[in-house]
């Protein structure tokens, strides 16, 4: 391998540790006694869509061909949950080679037939809600009620996309040479290979897949390691539905991510890659895609700004700032990170924002009321401490949390809030991606705008104002790919979901996340101005 391949992949071995690699040994002590208190695994109404040790290949279910396999464990305590196959970049190939087959056919099944493929599929998924929210909560940590949400927007996507599948439109374009006629039409760009992410193990399967099989693509998925048995339950109710051998393909890896990866940016047959994770790991991925020249969609790192103006309703404000910042814990690329509030409000803003935070449940994510759950290994631990503890050695003030929570479990931190923050501290620059919330105080509408913007990702913000010219102003002054005007809440199917800067390109969501698996091909017919003949 040349040295800059070497180079290249060792710095994706290093990225990938952020979102691919399990925690690291804990305490003997600790372990033993999670054990003696943890409860029995959950029960799933259907078992069958517990897949262990298998990957979704080609309509079969394949080990590795080593019989390799990495263990998943459950965040709340610690514990096995199950083990799936270490797949290398030679089992991925063969799930390349059935996706390349598979789309001779399928690209050319007509949308109403595809619609009614994903149409099974989400009523499938939709039929086992409760056992797609038991696997995230189990892998992923998210309440059940959090979960139960998530499995209804992974099925929305589906439904969405199914809806769209027949309604594939192209152009007629009135030609500039007398006689001639050009038409576009709209055809699926190849395999695609989809790597997604942990925090959303459902749901951003769906969301990729779903625009990929409306247009008639066929996919290679690389389930996240942490959150692999979501998705491989995903493909289950796929095969169920009838979608014909080698469209779908799930594999997993966790050791070997770095090198599946590579694969799937450097095959030729691949022409298309959809990724949802960090910068870092995105910046890679597309010089790997630079020597095929693939079709590319990134989602990456966000720093959101979430800005409440002195005209606010503080209520709603407050409201929308606890959904957003407080959504899975944190751990969404679209959460609250910095949290600005006109000097007008601030102390009532951040009155409310703690008491309303003061009323979280922390707990075994299966527990009825808990709220919040763990993270999801004991490096987001770590890194929610470091904020905390950084902006404390600057002057910031706890309102409340600021801890672990080790009675809990490893991977335990409170919900915390922060106030007297400021830019030198490191939650202004860098993405927290857990339970900690800090609260930045502004003067002028020009100030926050340029403290919104100081940062080289741009993926979603927010604001609350009831003054309408400040509403349209801000909105597009903001350089984000997503905005909410006094809403914490923005992600929806028919939504255009992405970033701008180094949040990454492309969209999701909507019908331009539809074009995101399509290219455009012109037809120009001549000899058209011929007169009738009587």
């Amino acid at each position: 391998m040349a040295i800059l391949q070497r180079t290249l992949l060792f710095t994706a071995r290093a990225a990938a540790r952020s979102q691919f690699r399990p925690s690291s040994p804990r305490p003997l002590i600790a372990v033993q006694t999670l054990r003696l208190a943890s409860t029995m695994a959950p029960k799933l109404r259907d078992p069958s869509l517990f897949k262990q040790n298998v990957c979704y290949v080609n309509g079969e279910w394949v080990t590795a061909a080593s019989g390799k396999t990495f263990e998943v464990h459950d965040p709340a305590t610690g514990e096995l949950i199950g083990t799936c196959p270490e797949f290398t970049p030679e089992d991925t190939e063969k799930a390349i080679t059935a996706a390349a087959a598979a789309f001779e056919s399928f690209r050319h099944k007509t949308g109403r037939e595809r619609s009614k493929l994903l149409r099974k599929w989400y009523d499938l998924v939709v039929e086992n809600a409760e056992d797609i929210a038991t696997l995230i909560t189990w892998e992923n940590g998210k309440p059940t009620a959090d979960a139960r949400g998530e499995a209804a927007y992974a099925a929305n996507f589906l439904e969405w996309f199914s809806e769209e599948a027949p309604r594939i439109y192209g152009d007629t374009i009135p030609s500039s040479v007398p006689g001639n006629r050009v038409v576009t039409i709209k055809e699926p760009v190849g395999v695609c290979g989809l790597i997604t992410p942990w925090n959303f193990p459902a749901a951003m399967i769906t969301r990729k897949i779903g625009p990929a099989l409306a247009v008639g693509c066929t996919v290679v998925c690389k389930a996240p390691g942490e959150t692999p048995f979501t998705p491989l339950a995903l493909a289950e109710l796929a095969h169920r539905a009838g979608i014909p051998p080698g469209v779908v393909n799930v594999v997993t890896a966790l050791a070997n991510t770095p090198e599946v990866g590579e694969i799937l940016t450097t095959h030729p047959t691949v022409r298309k890659v959809s990724f949802t994770g960090s910068t870092p790991v995105g910046k890679l991925l597309m010089r790997q895609c630079s020597g095929t020249l693939k079709k590319l969609s990134l989602e990456l790192g966000g720093n959101a700004p979430f800005i409440v103006f002195d005209d606010a309703d503080v209520d709603l404000a407050v409201a929308g700032a606890v959904a957003s910042k407080f959504r899975s814990s944190g751990q969404t690329c679209v959460c609250a990170n910095r949290i600005y509030v006109q000097r007008g409000v601030y102390d009532e803003f951040a009155a409310k924002f703690a008491a309303k935070v003061r009323e979280f449940k922390v707990g075994s994510p299966f527990e009825a009321g808990v709220t919040h759950g763990p993270l999801i290994h004991d490096r987001a631990v770590a890194k929610a401490e470091s904020h905390v503890r950084d902006a404390q050695s600057k002057g910031a003030t706890v309102l409340l949390g600021g801890r672990r929570r080790a009675d809990l479990g490893p991977n335990f931190f409170e919900p915390t809030v922060l106030t007297g923050m400021t830019a030198d501290m490191a939650m202004a620059s860098e993405e927290t991606f857990g339970p900690v919330a800090g609260l930045f105080p502004f003067d002028t509408e020009d100030e926050v705008v340029r403290l919104a913007n100081a940062t080289p990702v741009g993926l979603a913000g927010y604001f609350f104002s009831r003054d309408v010219a400040r509403v349209h102003r801000v909105a597009e002054h903001l350089e984000v790919g997503m905005v909410g005007v006094n809403t914490g809440i923005i992600s929806d199917p028919a939504a255009p979901f992405g970033g701008v800067k180094e949040s990454g390109f492309g969209r999701e969501g909507s019908l331009y996340g539809v074009a995101e698996y399509q290219v455009t091909k012109m037809i120009t017919y001549g000899g058209m101005g011929k007169p009738l003949q009587s």
